[in-house]
């Protein structure tokens, strides 16, 4: 028995669309609505699915916990004239007589230049002893050089000044003018005096993280509350380390979009709708508008406020937005999208059928001009 031409053409088009769609060979963007609810808890899955309304929205508001103790803001300011380990002073004596302990002869006044602080406080000074000089400024130490050498030599008179040392120094690192370590003087015993003093901000503002390590203390805050908020200025000590860097969180864009990226933020803030429109907006062709998912491993507190129970532990969570919904668009303008988050639009179910439709089509198509070659 044999076919015709015609009818076996029809014949293998329609067995490789079959074999095609036996195999869930069609291309597609990611999962489909129907198959990510099948992983929710309800259904023995491990992500819980919420869809986001007005009170879900306030239920998410979560702060990332930015901010200096209150041990770092409640230090006093250092008293610019305070000599710490470290640091260099300069001594100049004058004695009252021509055969003085200490001048030569002809001169009635001796300069001991770069008399370094030692790490345990004390500065040497011939006939003085051993004196402690941190924690003192350079009129107290004046004062007790005088009183140790009256005993020696008749009214002496002594000049100490505080020269430039290691003793009070801050590190600056990151996004600052010029990075390095710059000494504790009285224009800059303030966080922001000491950042101008580095050549200021190199980082957009609104994005721009200001971090100080203090000994066992980290604390973080943004640049713009350091701004708007004089408790933050806070006063410097020996050793803080500074670092100025710009906002690493990101978030991911995926599915039905304009563009499947990775994307840092701009802002301290980013909705739902402006996270899309960083995007480029939904793929017109392609995207499902009631199927707009954002992945996120949320924290326990926030969980709990949004399902009504407690957790100890961080919680998948799955939150639905319709933009065709009443207020959904609303609701997605004031949808924060957090750091980490995986924003993902499904596929128009539309779309799958014509995908289906073009699989059958196309080889339907390609055996009839391959017939038509043969008659």
């Amino acid at each position: 028995m044999t076919f015709s031409t015609r009818p076996r053409a029809r014949w293998v088009a329609l067995c490789v669309s079959a074999s095609m769609l036996a195999g869930c060979g069609l291309p597609r963007t990611g999962p489909t609505k129907n198959e990510i609810f099948a992983g929710s808890v309800q259904k023995q899955g491990n992500a819980f699915i919420v869809s986001v309304d007005d009170s879900v929205t306030r239920a998410t508001e979560y702060v990332p916990p930015l901010g200096f103790s209150s041990g770092l803001i409640n230090a006093a300011v250092l008293g610019s004239d305070t000599v710490r380990p470290g640091d260099t002073l300069g001594l100049m004596i004058w004695e009252n007589v021509d055969d003085g302990l200490l001048a030569t002869a002809g001169a009635n006044s001796t300069a001991l230049q770069e008399v370094q602080v030692d790490g345990d406080g004390f500065i040497f000074v011939p006939y003085a002893g051993r004196i402690r000089a941190a924690g003192n400024t350079p009129e107290a130490i004046r004062r007790i050089i005088t009183e140790k050498l009256e005993a020696q030599t008749p009214d002496p008179q002594v000049m100490v000044q505080r020269m430039a040392g290691d003793g009070a120094t801050v590190s600056l690192i990151g996004g600052i003018g010029a990075q390095g370590v710059y000494p504790i003087e009285r224009p800059t015993r303030t966080l922001t005096a000491m950042l101008a003093r580095a050549g200021g901000i190199t980082l957009p503002p609104d994005i721009t993280q200001v971090t100080l390590i203090r000994g066992a203390h980290t604390g973080t805050i943004w640049l713009v509350d350091l701004y708007e908020n004089p408790s933050l200025d806070i006063a410097l000590r020996a050793g803080d380390r500074i670092l100025v860097e710009e906002d690493e969180r990101f978030y991911t864009a995926i599915g039905a979009t304009g563009a499947q990226v990775k994307v840092p933020f701009e802002t301290q803030s980013v909705s739902a709708i402006e996270a899309l429109a960083t995007v480029g907006g939904l793929n017109t062709s392609l995207a499902d508008p009631t199927g707009i998912f954002v992945f996120r491993d949320e924290e326990p507190q926030v969980a709990g406020r949004v399902l009504g129970r407690e957790f100890s532990d961080e919680q998948r969570m799955v939150y639905v937005l319709d933009l065709t919904s009443p207020n959904g668009v609303f609701v997605a303008r004031d949808f924060d999208i957090r750091d980490g988050d995986t924003v993902y639009v499904t596929e128009a179910p539309y779309t799958q059928f014509q995908k289906i439709l073009q699989a059958i089509v196309a080889p339907v198509g390609t055996a009839a001009s391959l017939q038509s070659l043969t008659e």
